[in-house]
């Protein structure tokens, strides 16, 4: 009789922590000192393992029930252990023995006498649900697929699915879903008003962090992620945690120097940093108002500013962006980052998924629409306005944008490009559309 490995038993427990508090999984992650006592290896498997279940927890509920009696009930803990059998089934390509025999002594350190029980269900998943899983695979990568072969590959509910491909089109709806349960990538922004890319290269390499440049200005991918806490270098904001699709948005809309820029939805700050990093790249310093409703994150991006050697530049205020008034003025730069479902950044984000209710996207529009109406009306003569969400869905993006210009609002201005970021492995999908008033 195996005995399950360590980082299995490791992920289990944060599984079973997670459900209990309602916690996200990368917190979890993060401040484990389980995980963080693995070896650099099992660590990586263990992670792997949480944000996987995580993600996919209800096309796993599905396919475990499939094998049930009707009206059984499993105990929770072991609920958890048979979806990270199953995972490791269907979405890690394990050998059928290894996952089965680790799974089933995971049930039976929790409830030994489940054990042949969850015996019986893992050989099922395996017999069935693999091989079907296989076969919708080859069917997305063929391009000859449905919405239901979209959420088996991505383990993803069928309605967002649907949404998606409404969206975007076959071929990014395909990417979308087959990375999905894909590691997120490692990427950092340089404080570029501090440091040159050069500069921050050689930090982050004397960190151990092994730095490589991105395709965007200032941008790495870090080949040992693990190395940049212990540097320091987030926490002097020398350099900042930021995908690669959100970093592509801030330069999108960045300011020239001297510009005067309001930015609604400012939330911790990061592309407060990025934007006036542009405008010193270009040349010297742009002035920031950055509106963000929630008065202690408006309070704690105060600080990251004094941080990031911007607070001279940088004025955060907490205000709803719906009301911003004739005290704001007129500015040459208004971009509204908007709330919205986060579809783009299903790998970084776990549990978006299967938290999200079908009304979700039209409840978030009307807000969105508020938001970029309210702002239109702080863009000066010849001033732009800039709307980034990190959605793919066309009724969180371009249809907003579309309803904003066709109302009163949006009379005076002129569409100059709108589309989702490039799609690249391991990054977030981000969607960007910049106005101009005449």
């Amino acid at each position: 009789m195996a005995r399950a490995t360590q980082a299995r038993r490791v992920a289990l427990s944060l599984l079973g922590e997670r459900r209990r508090r309602g916690a996200r999984a990368r917190d979890l992650l993060r401040g484990s000192e389980a995980a963080n006592a693995l070896s650099e290896r099992d660590r990586g498997f263990a992670m792997r393992l949480v944000m996987g279940v995580t993600a996919a927890e209800g096309a796993l509920d599905r396919a475990i029930g499939a094998h049930l009696r009707r009206g059984a009930r499993l105990e929770p803990r072991v609920r958890d252990a048979l979806r990270l059998a199953s995972f490791e089934l269907l979405y890690l390509g394990g050998r059928e023995d290894v996952c089965v025999s680790q799974g089933v002594e995971l049930v039976r350190g929790v409830a030994p006498r489940a054990a042949g029980l969850a015996n019986a269900v893992l050989h099922r998943v395996a017999e069935r649900d693999v091989p079907a899983l296989a076969e919708a695979r080859r069917r997305v990568e063929a391009g000859a697929f449905d919405a239901a072969d979209l959420a088996l590959v991505g383990a993803l509910p069928e309605w967002l699915c649907v949404r998606v491909l409404e969206s975007t089109g076959a071929g990014r709806a395909a990417a979308w879903a087959l990375a999905a349960l894909e590691p997120a990538g490692a990427w950092v922004a340089a404080n570029r008003v501090r440091h040159t890319t050069d500069e921050v290269a050689a930090l982050l390499e004397g960190a151990g962090c092994a730095p490589a440049p991105g395709p965007v200005a200032g941008s790495f991918s870090l080949g040992r992620p693990s190395a940049l806490v212990p540097s320091g270098l987030v926490e002097r904001v020398d350099v900042l945690p930021c995908d690669l699709a959100a970093q592509e948005v801030a330069l999108a809309c960045a300011p020239a120097p001297g510009e005067r820029v309001l930015e609604v939805g400012s939330g911790r700050g990061t592309k407060t940093v990025l934007l006036e990093g542009a405008a010193v790249a270009a040349g010297g310093t742009c002035r920031i108002v950055a509106v963000e409703a929630d008065a202690r994150r408006s309070e704690r991006a105060a600080a990251r500013m004094a941080a990031a050697g911007v607070a001279d530049h940088v004025r955060c205020a907490s205000a709803d962006g719906r009301e911003l008034d004739d005290s704001y003025g007129s500015f040459d730069l208004v971009f509204v980052d908007a709330p919205c479902t986060g579809t783009g950044t299903l790998a970084r984000h776990p549990e978006i998924a299967w938290s999200l209710a079908p009304e979700a996207p039209a409840e978030l529009a009307r807000l969105q629409g508020e938001l970029l109406a309210s702002a239109a009306a702080r863009v000066g003569e010849g001033g732009r306005l800039a709307y980034a969400t990190c959605s793919v869905l066309a009724e969180e993006n371009g249809r907003v944008v579309e309803a904003f210009l066709a109302g009163p609002a949006g009379a005076g201005f002129v569409l100059e490009d709108a589309g989702l970021t490039e799609a690249r492995p391991g990054t977030d999908t981000h969607f960007c559309a910049t106005l101009r008033r005449r």
